[in-house]
């Protein structure tokens, strides 16, 4: 079974809420960790930029991946959010088990 990490910031934490509690009911993603507020400075349409954001992490299968990324898009206020996805190499056998039941989609 193959599992990753999606990470994603969000403008403010009501957002990355709003993104997590969607995407988890809608078996997506198995789990969401909300990091917390952090600071970005990014290159945006010419100007350096240095923002508050939310930075937010997803779990889900190899198979809900591809969904999950375009529902993050459409839930998402930015035009060109980041969402990235880390391969899970190895761990607890049974996490990565229950990252797979729990992101099943529905009958």
């Amino acid at each position: 079974m193959e599992a990753f990490f999606v990470y994603l910031t969000a403008k403010d934490a009501a957002e990355a809420k709003s993104i997590a509690r969607t995407v988890v009911a809608e078996r997506l993603a198995a789990c969401a960790n909300l990091l917390g507020e952090t600071r970005s400075i990014y290159w945006w349409n010419g100007e350096l930029v240095e923002d508050g954001e939310v930075a937010l992490i997803l779990k889900t299968s190899g198979e809900r991946k591809n969904e999950l990324i375009d529902r993050v898009r459409e839930l998402h206020s930015y035009d060109t959010p980041c969402v990235v996805c880390l391969p899970i190499a190895d761990g607890n056998p049974d996490f990565l088990d229950w990252i797979a039941a729990e992101t099943r989609p529905a009958d």
